[in-house]
């Protein structure tokens, strides 16, 4: 007899705690059937970038539905995919970028490494196209991304990796533990020393996190690392590519987390998560002007599909309608309330539960003692204030909170964030 509720019929990830009957969200707050409200502290999956219930988002979704919601780019002139590629191109500092827009982060990053391989059998003549990640790196769900990268809670069991694996130590503690100093830019050198041994013709790419995602919970790279790593691989011409699928479009504070560091722009660059904003289901792969038409060769493999309900009119609407908030914004106010958060969440270190606060903007990992996440999960929502959980490396595997408010969040709902995150952290002090 089939003894399964409603809810485990739907085969979707679980946690520890019961669902929230959430009825309506506007802004920040999520609305419970109960009657109180919820402070999304972690914008979903790290992904409502501007908010929930936009109504510059809903104004795009209402007069493009008007018109027309599919259309096939190869058949329909594409006139609002067209306008996205400009401004989006623009908005992320990369004017004269090429795009391929998919429907979500991982497909953005297998269709990135597929245009990676075809630029360097075209312009290198390389014979394979290995691609390298380090080994606290996350860039999807397919089998492909999950057999490439470092993720120790969601890699697959070895006989289904597809031989794949991550190649490099990540440059901070613990996946790159030296206890004579701490991780700097020449942690870089181990990718050049990889590239090498394996021999630079086999190696198409390098994919890597600017700021480490959910797999470590927000590290950020040592000054000088990117434009090291970026010197290496031009030295061997090997592409690099930034999986900025969680921290593109002002995350970090910045419109793509790469430009904390000078001289490190990559090749291509792949976004998702801040683009469609929950809105609509979207990834991007920005490639640089000067590789694009590589793409075009007579030698070049076909361009890869992107997908039946990639690049289609609604889909680039809403991420126009996203574009519309996000340069609205105050950038001034913006970027003091990432101030404030960062300042009120680094004083938890002060709790003995607290390991470590680390991150950017409005994007932080308070990593915390092993035991604590989920009674601190159940505090906090107690308290009004929901949060995403991250798992890392060692043993036993470090873990804690998201931090990621929506960007155009008010200043008091930072303030309630942070003081509700105190309050619980409180309660489970041992020392009060």
């Amino acid at each position: 007899m089939n003894r399964n509720t409603p809810r485990d019929r739907l085969l979707t990830s679980s946690r520890p705690m019961p669902d929230l009957d959430v009825v309506t969200a506007d802004g920040s707050w999520l609305h419970l059937a109960e009657g109180r409200r919820i402070l999304d502290g972690s914008s979903g999956l790290i992904c409502v970038n501007v908010g929930h219930n936009s109504r510059k988002v809903l104004a795009r979704i209402n007069a493009q539905s008007l018109r027309t919601s599919f259309g096939g780019p190869a058949v329909v002139r594409p006139n609002t995919q067209m306008e996205l590629t400009e401004r989006l191109c623009h908005a992320v500092g990369r004017p004269r970028d090429s795009v391929a827009l998919v429907t979500c982060g991982t497909l953005a990053v297998e269709i990135a490494v597929k245009l990676a391989r075809t630029i360097t059998r075209v312009r290198d003549g390389k014979r394979r196209g290995d691609i390298l990640t380090s080994n606290l790196s996350y860039h999807g769900m397919s089998a492909l991304t999950l057999g490439l990268a470092g993720n120790h809670a969601r890699r697959p069991r070895p006989e289904d990796a597809l031989g794949l694996g991550p190649a490099f130590p990540a440059p901070y503690p613990p996946a790159h533990n030296h206890p004579e100093r701490p991780c700097d830019a020449s942690c870089a050198d181990e990718v050049a020393r990889v590239i090498d041994a394996r021999g630079a013709e086999n190696v198409a790419a390098v994919l890597l996190e600017p700021v480490n995602g959910t797999t470590g919970g927000a590290h950020v790279l040592p000054d000088g690392y990117l434009s090291r790593l970026s010197r290496i691989c031009r030295e061997r011409n090997v592409l690099v590519i930034h999986d900025e699928v969680l921290t593109g479009l002002w995350r970090t504070g910045t419109p793509l987390a790469g430009h904390h560091w000078d001289d490190a722009a990559p090749d291509l660059c792949i976004l998702s998560k801040g683009l469609g904003a929950g809105y609509t289901a979207v990834g991007a792969v920005l490639v640089s002007p000067d590789l694009a038409p590589l793409l075009h060769h007579p030698t070049a493999d076909p361009l890869p599909a992107m997908g039946t309900m990639a690049a289609q009119p609604l889909q680039a609407a809403i991420c126009l309608g996203v574009l519309d908030e996000l340069e609205s914004m105050d950038l001034d106010a913006f970027r003091a309330r990432g101030q404030r958060l960062g300042t009120s969440l680094r004083a938890l270190t002060d709790l003995p539960l607290v390991r470590d606060v680390r991150g950017l903007g409005h994007f932080y990992g308070v990593e915390l003692e092993p035991g604590v996440l989920w009674p601190l999960m159940r505090e906090a929502e107690k308290n009004d204030v929901l949060f995403y959980p991250f798992t890392g490396a060692s043993d036993p595997r470090s873990e804690g909170l998201v931090v990621a408010p929506p960007l155009n969040s008010a200043d008091e709902d930072i303030d309630f964030l942070t003081e509700a995150l105190h309050r619980a952290a409180a309660t489970l002090d041992p020392n009060r």
